[in-house]
């Protein structure tokens, strides 16, 4: 057992250090909405004009991710909201200023820009036409419909600044609250599946969907003044690229933010262009905008994915087999396994990952981690199934030929449930591949980054090229398994019986 162990921690341990490499990049993050990858971009297209190595690091996450990201040093800097901080990061601390903002920052070696120009608070918003039908032009007017259907993003719904401070602070009655993502609600409340939504003030799809903002008439809301937030070790590692940061400071107004939005989400031009004409066009600063071909991406994406899958599944079957193996020569033992890697199934794949980030940071590592866990219960599973399937005659049989329990174990027992202990690795790959499209959630890409982006941007084609391929990856997987099957089941256990 400490051998397997000692192969599996091995192998994270290099997965690891490959993930952690190239120490003189500066990685920038930004969060899973387009204008957190738009400003992501741009920060780091001034950052490349100094000469320093600039990586942008797309939709890693909500705010938590980022920020634990952040601390961890996984990223160096990002754009984050005052407002956000105030209210979620350091929520029970009593901040409201600058200043005060500066003075918590300090105490995580984090330091701030000033306010780069735009207020991009939260809002509450309905369809015009169904909020004049109502007479709605209040959040607190929203009290007398108790009927509506409310309808905020996934993130909204558990910040502290978000549905529970605003049901609390509005006295709303509404139990017909859901939770989707950002994007996707305003295609819900376009086609009338909600009534209600949160806007973030400089979204385009405002205008577009021709929403109504209620007035805010208790003042829920603080400002919401986008800064760069970055590591205090730039200092001395990147100097130069704190001094491009700050060149963003009050260089964009609310109105170039929603229209670099707009170009994103309404006409489809890349954030990177967006950022580069940006850029060109108040720096004079020059950069070229490479375009990937889908090949590219789709090799890519598919290295990637291999990779989380292959090294987890590795692991997983490395520990799960003597798990198993433990599990049914031992009663007492066996409960407590089988109990342990059911309970860990029960967890959800998104909570998993990010229950990873705080102890191996985000990307490669953590998604591999929490892989090779969810790996874990197929094996262990049909490894004990299958062997409590073997006739105890023939275990007697082999004990009376004077065989050692390793030699039954490697001659006759292994041999006898292969065709159970590969049916839980087939379960398992499948599994495993479908999961990994969610690690790009904390940067560590796969099939799940288009599929992320594609969401985003309400582009079925590249959601399509996600999926397509991590489909027809499990389907070849479990081809692969099937060919095993043939090979190292022993052919008299794979005959079936005559029923004629």
């Amino acid at each position: 057992m400490r051998r397997f162990a000692a192969i599996v921690v091995v192998v994270c341990v290099m997965a690891h250090t490959h993930a952690g490499m190239a120490d003189d990049v500066v990685h920038v993050g930004s969060k899973t909405f387009t204008e957190s990858v738009v400003l992501g971009e741009l920060v780091s297209v001034v950052g490349r004009n100094t000469g320093t190595l600039v990586e942008h690091r797309r939709e890693l996450g909500g705010t938590r991710v980022l920020f634990s990201a952040l601390t961890g040093g996984d990223i160096d800097a990002y754009v984050e909201y005052t407002g956000t901080i105030t209210q979620e990061i350091y929520a029970t601390r009593n901040i409201t200023t600058n200043a005060e903002i500066r003075r918590e920052l300090a105490k995580d070696n984090i330091s701030m820009t000033a306010p780069l120009g735009f207020n991009n608070t939260y809002a509450i918003g309905m369809k015009e036409s169904r909020a004049a039908e109502l007479g709605i032009e209040t959040v607190s007017d929203l009290r007398e419909h108790t009927d509506l259907i409310l309808g905020f993003g996934n993130e909204f719904m558990d910040r502290g600044d978000g549905w529970p401070r605003l049901r609390d602070h509005y006295e709303l009655p509404h139990e017909n609250v859901k939770g989707l993502d950002h994007d996707l609600a305003y295609r819900a409340i376009d086609k009338g599946s909600i009534d209600v939504m949160d806007l973030y003030a400089t979204d385009a799809e405002i205008e577009y969907y021709n929403l109504r903002v209620l007035e805010d008439d208790r003042e829920l809301f603080p400002e919401y003044n986008a800064v760069v937030i970055y590591r205090n070790d730039l200092q001395e590692r990147a100097p130069e690229v704190i001094d491009a940061f700050e060149r963003l400071e009050g260089a964009i107004p609310e109105s170039t933010m929603i229209a670099m939005n707009a170009k994103v989400k309404l006409e489809g031009i890349g954030e990177s262009r967006v950022a580069v004409d940006f850029a060109r066009r108040e720096f004079g600063i020059t950069a070229n905008v490479t375009e990937s071909r889908m090949v590219d991406r789709l090799w890519r994406n598919g290295l990637e994915h291999i990779r989380l899958v292959a090294i987890s599944l590795t692991g997983a079957i490395l520990l799960a087999l003597p798990l198993g193996i433990l599990a049914h020569r031992y009663v007492r033992w066996g409960q407590i396994i089988l109990g342990a890697v059911g309970i860990i199934q029960t967890i959800p794949a998104l909570a998993l990952l990010v229950f990873m980030i705080p102890p191996l940071g985000i990307g490669g590592p953590a998604a591999i981690a929490a892989l090779f866990l969810y790996s874990l219960l197929p094996i262990v599973r049909n490894t004990h199934a299958g062997l409590a399937e073997i006739p105890l005659t023939l275990r007697e049989s082999a004990a009376a030929l004077g065989l050692p329990p390793r030699a039954r174990l490697m001659k006759i027992e292994l041999p006898m449930a292969a065709g159970a202990v590969l049916a839980g690795v087939k379960t398992a790959v499948v599994i495993n591949i479908g999961t990994a499209t969610l690690g790009a959630l904390i940067g560590a890409g796969g099939y799940g980054q288009p599929i992320l982006t594609g969401i985003r941007l309400d582009d079925i084609g590249l959601i399509l090229e996600g999926a397509v391929p991590a489909a027809v990856l499990a389907l070849m997987a479990q081809a692969f398994f099937e060919f095993l099957d043939k090979i190292i089941v022993p052919k008299g256990l794979r005959i079936k019986p005559d029923t004629s």
